[in-house]
C-alpha cells in the first residue's frame, strides 16, 4: 500500500515538473520576443509599434514567399524525384540551387522596383530549394512495402497522390521548410535592404546602422521570433510527420 502511494505521488510530482516546465517554456516563448522589441524599439528612438509594423510587414513577405516555394517545391520534386525526368531534371535543379540568389536580384528588381513582388520573388528563390531537395530525398527512400501495397492496390491518380504520395513526403517538407525559412529570414533583411523597401525589418536595420546597441537587440529580437515560431509551430509538426511515416 505504501508504494502504491509512493509511486502515486511521485507520478503527481513528475507531472506537475512536466506542466512547470511546459508553462515556463511557453511563457519564455510569448514574453521574450516582446521584452526585446521594446527594448529595441527604445533604444532605437522609435515606438513599438512602428517596429511591430515592420517586423508584420516582413513576416508577410516570408509567408508568401513561403507558400509558393512550399507548393512548387512539391509539385516539382513529385514530378522529378524518379525515372528519366529526374535523370535530366536532378542535376540542372543541383546547378540551379547553387547559384546565389542575390546575382539575380538586380534583374528582378529593374523588372518590378522596390516592390513587394522583387522581395517575394527573391525569397521563393531561396526558399524552394531546401523544401524541393528534403522532399525528393524523402519519397525516394521510403519502405520497399509500402511500394508493393501500393502496386496491389492499384492505386493511380488522386488516391495515389493522397494516400501514398502525400504520407511519405510530408516529413520532407516539413524538415525542408524548417530549413528554407531559416535561409528565408537570413535572405529576407538582405533582401529588404538591397531593394530598398521603404518598409520592413530591412529598413530598421538600415536606419539603426549607426546604433551599434539598437542593431544588436534588434539582431536578438529577431532570433527570439524565430526560436519562437520554430518551437510553437515546426518542432511540433516535425515531431507529427515522424508519427504518421511511423504508423
Amino acid at each position: 500500500m505504501r508504494m502504491a502511494t509512493s509511486q502515486h505521488i511521485q507520478r503527481i510530482q513528475t507531472g506537475f515538473l512536466s506542466t512547470r516546465q511546459h508553462l515556463l517554456t511557453a511563457l519564455v516563448i510569448v514574453v521574450l520576443p516582446a521584452i526585446f522589441l521594446v527594448a529595441t524599439s527604445r533604444v532605437a528612438g522609435i515606438t513599438t509599434k512602428v517596429l511591430l509594423i515592420d517586423v508584420l510587414v516582413s513576416s508577410w513577405r516570408l509567408v508568401i514567399a513561403y507558400v509558393i516555394a512550399a507548393a512548387l517545391g512539391w509539385l516539382c520534386a513529385i514530378a522529378f524525384y524518379r525515372g528519366r525526368r529526374a535523370a535530366l531534371a536532378l542535376p540542372i535543379f543541383d546547378v540551379l540551387q547553387s547559384f546565389p540568389t542575390f546575382a539575380l536580384l538586380p534583374i528582378v528588381r529593374i523588372a518590378w522596383g522596390p516592390s513587394n513582388v522583387t522581395v517575394i520573388a527573391a525569397l521563393v528563390i531561396t526558399v524552394i530549394w531546401p523544401i524541393f531537395f528534403s522532399v525528393v530525398s524523402a519519397v525516394k527512400h521510403h519502405r520497399q512495402d509500402w511500394e508493393e501495397a501500393v502496386r496491389i492496390a492499384n492505386l493511380r491518380g488522386f488516391p495515389y497522390l493522397r494516400y501514398f504520395l502525400w504520407p511519405i513526403s510530408v516529413r520532407g517538407l516539413i524538415t525542408g521548410s524548417i530549413i528554407g525559412l531559416g535561409e528565408g529570414w537570413e535572405a529576407l533583411v538582405a533582401t529588404e535592404m538591397i531593394v530598398g523597401n521603404p518598409n520592413g525589418l530591412g529598413q530598421f536595420f538600415l536606419a539603426s546602422a549607426a546604433n551599434p546597441l539598437a542593431t544588436t537587440l534588434g539582431i536578438l529580437a529577431l532570433l527570439a521570433i524565430i526560436f519562437s515560431v520554430n518551437k510553437m509551430l515546426w518542432l511540433p509538426l516535425l515531431e507529427w510527420s515522424h508519427q504518421t511515416v511511423e504508423e
